[in-house]
């Protein structure tokens, strides 16, 4: 038994709990775990909650056609190259769900060892089968971003034209199961190409339910025209409303997620602007997942409770011995109005309630005798659940926001914070971490020497000032290679090497090397290694350590 299992068995009532998640943890197994029992509710909805859907860090679902650029947002999220199951290309280059996380060291795990360790929150993906299991893998490796999120990345949902095509799964099923359990789902939708395919309306249509965790992204909008731009955003405005079947607008963000060049630059900021928005709902996830945990959990409680009393009224409503399939199939065929007469009788809201059509197929399979009738003292707890209890964790929670808000949030990647340096303003999530101040000092040549010449001739053009550059005379210049802002700024840190805020001759060709190195398409690394660290920077910091160590030895 775990060390957290045994915690828990020593909770005894909500006011012990130290933690928002430990009261969640409580509530459902205390409270609500053994009504889904009861009513069978895994049999119909989604399976019981395990420790680990309590314990994993928060987790982004990023779906999208195939080609919208899915592996590649990934990939400009975490700045890191190439993965197994990352392959990039213009057809659909993967049929795997993989789900990318932290780990110290390279590795893959298959789905059918991956649904049986404990430690993992998608032990209850084992009924989707063989042929799903076969095709979902975890990806470890180590990178900053991972140490805080987790990301699950999906095949590419197929177009019109291979939509007679079998996956061998139920994949809008399957998608549905990792809405339920994420905490962000990223849509990508092409500028190219804004079809809804058979199995996109179906997607989406599983994503219902979800959509405050749902963002869509209007990516490689840099292809297109200002003018293209606005009539292809506003004809996806109008599929998604048809798609979701509401009339609120759910907000688009447009830009185009990867470090390559935009080839239209008119709306340059706009992009930058809705890339910051993004990146800081995503920087933000950690901050806000208990609140979306217990805001999971009152979903659930609502739709089990709702469950409740549609199989305790369908047990009610079943003869004792004659005519049982005649009156099984007209209860089936009645549904909507007893989902009508429920919500009367016990003031319900009809958004608590499962989608009609779909249970309506499940009701078929079932044997309506073995169904239970209603047992008020587990409604009653239920009803306590969220009439109070819940309303008990609320100190707690506004506790852990406010120890939050003190916490930087999603580091690394795209997503390193800085309030410094001449992007900071077009975007304040590129900071990375200190450049080389760890690294020891090599004798090796400098790479950059071969073409500081040309470097040179440039940085004196610029005009500077003492042997400097200021970010206000080099921006302009910069951004004219049409990187975005967020690898600019990246850039910026890592040549600025003694964090002066300004650019001197060696740190001037540094910079102009790495921007060369970003429009090859190579990934900028992290931190400054040894090499790239300009020679009289490597001189000053190797007296530094010496004048210490001498001080140290006085």
């Amino acid at each position: 038994m775990s060390s957290k299992d045994l915690k828990n068995q020593g909770v005894k009532s909500l006011n012990e709990v130290c933690t928002v998640t430990e009261g969640l943890r409580w509530l459902y197994r205390q409270k609500l775990l053994p009504l889904e029992k009861y009513y069978a509710f895994s049999d119909f909805h989604s399976p019981s909650l395990e420790e680990a859907d309590f314990d994993n860090k928060p987790m982004i679902l990023v779906v999208g056609q195939y080609s919208t650029g899915k592996t590649t947002f990934i990939r400009y999220l975490l700045e890191q190259g190439e993965y197994p199951g990352g392959r990039i290309g213009p057809e659909p280059t993967s049929d795997c769900f993989t789900a990318i996380m932290h780990g110290d060291v390279h590795n893959v795990i298959p789905g059918n060892a991956l649904v049986v360790d404990p430690n993992k929150p998608f032990r209850k993906l084992s009924p989707f089968g063989t042929t799903f299991l076969n095709r979902f893998q975890c990806v470890h490796f180590p990178n900053q971003v991972l140490e805080s999120i987790s990301i699950i990345d999906t095949p590419g949902i197929l177009s019109s034209s291979k939509r007679k095509m079998s996956r061998g799964y139920d994949f809008p099923a399957v998608v549905r199961w990792f809405a339920e359990h994420v905490d962000r789902v990223i849509l990508l939708c092409d500028a190219h190409k804004l079809e809804l395919s058979d199995e996109f309306s179906r997607t989406i249509a599983a994503l219902r339910g979800n959509e405050d965790k749902l963002r869509v992204v209007l990516n490689k909008a840099d292809a297109v025209h200002p003018q293209q731009l606005m009539r292809v955003y506003g004809a996806l405005m109008w599929s998604l409303g048809k798609a979701f079947r509401t009339p609120e607008v759910l907000r688009v963000y447009i830009g185009s997620f990867w470090s390559a060049p935009l080839k239209v630059t008119d709306n340059q900021k706009l992009f930058q602007r809705e890339e910051e928005d993004l990146f800081a709902d995503i920087q933000n996830l950690p901050r806000s997942s208990a609140l979306r945990k217990l805001n999971d959990l009152v979903k659930r409680a609502r739709l089990v409770r709702a469950h409740a009393y549609i199989i305790s009224a369908l047990k009610e409503e079943m003869p004792l011995v004659f005519r049982r399939d005649h009156k099984k199939r007209d209860l089936i065929y009645d549904l909507p109005l007893l989902f009508s007469r429920i919500q009367q009788r016990h003031q319900l809201s009809p958004g608590d309630f499962p989608d009609c059509a779909r249970m309506q197929e499940q009701l078929m399979n079932h044997d309506f005798s073995r169904f239970k009738a209603l047992k008020p003292r587990l409604l009653a707890d239920l009803d306590e659940l969220l009439t109070t209890d819940i309303a008990k964790l609320m100190p707690l929670l506004r506790e852990e926001e406010r120890e939050a808000a003190y916490r930087p949030g999603v580091q690394g990647g795209a997503l390193l914070d800085t309030s410094s340096g001449p992007f900071a303003e077009l975007n304040p999530f590129c900071h990375p971490e200190p450049a080389g101040e760890n690294a020891e000092p090599s004798d090796e040549g400098w790479v950059v020497s071969r073409d500081k010449p040309k470097y040179d001739e440039i940085f004196y053009n610029l005009s500077p000032h003492q042997g400097k550059l200021s970010g206000t005379q080099v921006k302009d210049w910069m951004l004219g290679t049409r990187l975005p802002s967020s690898v600019l700024g990246r850039i910026w840190r890592l040549a600025d090497v003694d964090r002066d805020g300004m650019l001197d001759e060696e740190e001037f060709a540094l910079a102009s090397h790495l921007m060369e190195v970003k429009l090859e398409g190579f990934g900028l690394p992290p931190m400054l290694p040894p090499h790239l660290v300009p020679p009289s920077k490597r001189r000053r910091r190797t007296s530094n350590t010496e004048n210490s160590k001498d001080c140290g030895d006085a």
